[in-house]
């Protein structure tokens, strides 16, 4: 067998030049599956940024203004280190799955290979027929069936590029703004339909043009797999034991003793060539290029049921299952791998938990010295800060001294509001005497209050003169 597939990709001919890929309509119980599970996510997706949860968006990004909600609990800059923590959660559970069932990810969730082969590429079969038609379509001069064809699948594509870019923007900047940008009409917000119609250009260039090349060259994914998987990891995988025997692969003939002329179970019909979206050959072993897609498992099945062989010739398993039937095994790298995920969802539980509705800080005005005043009174002066992270109003909203004994004063009233996601801020005295303080820098602790209820604590310095004993 040559080894030409290790020197190139699938998706680029002798020549160097791009090779177009005109995949199988795929058909068979895992593509099933793979519907539900897509339309599943594809409904999440785009239902998502219209969910609120106790006013807050499902899911926002919005990077603008530093405001992120994730499952409807809002995140804001001062709560950095939780959204850091989740990323990491995400990659190691994704390095798990990796290690454990390969490129699973992108064979079943990844939005690309769901739009790309659930929407897209469906659009595709519809419009310019299977594989056959769409190669004779190609081929075919610019005659009015093909320019029908082509301009009635462009302006599809484009709609949903664009149905598309509109959701990805809901995302960034929040539905009800994006609600009210169409209420409002485009014109009146010219540089938000500019950046719409980039956004949509992007999308119909990779579900138009570029395609699976997301998924072989710009797509880090698969690089990863080199390193993650081991011979124990479950993929899409040939059984080139059952499938060469001694003397390999042979084409179909009826009534024919395979077994006593030696030689395995393939075919050699290249139908799970014809259906990859990638254009490999999944029986050259596991490849980069490979998602995980199961397209090849559903048609050698296919075929294996019409020549009356048993299906499993391309199946999930591991190398090692494969040349010594070994079953799965939760290895040692495996466990390590876990054992990170489980500290790290509960380090991430516990500070969900011990997160504060709001968010204090109190810093002393800089520039500014202590004021000495009658009685042996210390003033210093200081701004504040409240975030607001709930989609509740926080009022009648004050501060009194915990660790010492004085007194706060707050510029212009003595209590105020903190509206719904919003930040308050303002400037406030405090004034100590000078025998209750043990230093020139003492740490003072002090609470914020709403009405009689203690909401919050916070700390700050107090600055006053420094004593000679």
């Amino acid at each position: 067998m040559g080894e030409n597939f290790r020197d190139s990709i699938g998706t680029i001919d002798k020549e160097g030049k791009r090779a177009w890929i005109f995949p199988k309509k795929p058909s068979g119980r895992y593509y099933k599956y793979r519907k539900w599970v897509s339309y599943g996510l594809l409904i999440f997706l785009f239902a998502s940024p219209f969910i609120k949860i106790n006013g807050n968006q499902f899911l926002m990004f919005n990077v603008l203004e530093r405001r992120f909600n994730i499952f409807g609990f809002p995140f804001w800059p001062q709560d950095f280190h939780l959204f850091v923590i989740s990323m990491i959660i995400g990659v190691i559970f994704i390095a798990l799955f990796t290690v454990a069932f390969g490129r699973v990810f992108c064979g079943w969730m990844c939005p690309q290979t769901i739009f790309m082969e659930m929407v897209f590429r469906r659009i595709e079969y519809w419009i310019d027929g299977d594989r056959g038609a769409q190669m004779r379509l190609a081929k075919q001069s610019w005659n009015a069936e093909k320019i029908r064809k082509r301009l009635l699948k462009w302006v599809v594509f484009f709609v949903i590029s664009f149905l598309i870019a509109n959701v990805f923007l809901a995302y960034l900047i929040g539905s009800d703004k994006l609600i009210q940008y169409i209420t409002d009409g485009p014109l009146n917000h010219v540089s938000t339909l500019v950046s719409l119609l980039i956004f949509t250009a992007v999308f119909y260039f990779v579900f138009a043009w570029f395609r699976e090349q997301v998924c072989i060259i710009a797509c880090p994914y698969g690089r990863m797999q080199g390193v993650l998987l081991d011979n124990k990891s479950i993929v899409v995988a040939y059984d080139h034991k059952r499938g060469e025997a001694e003397n390999g692969r042979k084409k179909f003939r009826k009534n024919e003793d395979r077994n006593a002329l030696g030689h395995g179970d393939c075919i050699d019909c290249f139908q799970c060539v014809n259906v990859c979206p990638t254009g490999i050959d999944i029986r050259n072993g596991t490849q980069l290029e490979c998602v995980n897609c199961t397209a090849c498992i559903d048609e050698c099945d296919t075929i294996m049921e019409k020549i009356d062989l048993p299906k499993g010739l391309i199946r999930y398993a591991s190398e090692d299952n494969i040349e010594r039937k070994a079953k799965f095994t939760f290895n040692p790298r495996l466990k390590g791998y876990a054992a990170v995920l489980t500290i790290l969802i509960g380090v991430l539980i516990g500070m969900l938990f011990l997160r504060n509705d709001l968010e204090a800080n109190i810093l002393r005005l800089p520039g500014q010295l202590y004021e000495h005043k009658e009685g042996n009174i210390i003033s210093n002066v200081y701004t504040y800060k409240l975030i607001n992270k709930t989609s509740k109003d926080i009022d009648d909203v004050s501060f009194k001294l915990l660790s010492h004994k004085g007194k706060i004063d707050l510029v212009s009233h003595r209590s105020f509001q903190v509206p719904a996601q919003k930040l308050a801020e303002g400037t406030l005295f405090i004034e100590i005497n000078n025998t209750a303080l043990n230093g020139d820098k003492d740490k003072l602790k002090i609470g914020v209050y709403s009405g009689d209820l203690l909401i919050e604590t916070t700390t700050t310095r107090f600055l006053a003169p420094r004593s000679y004993n």
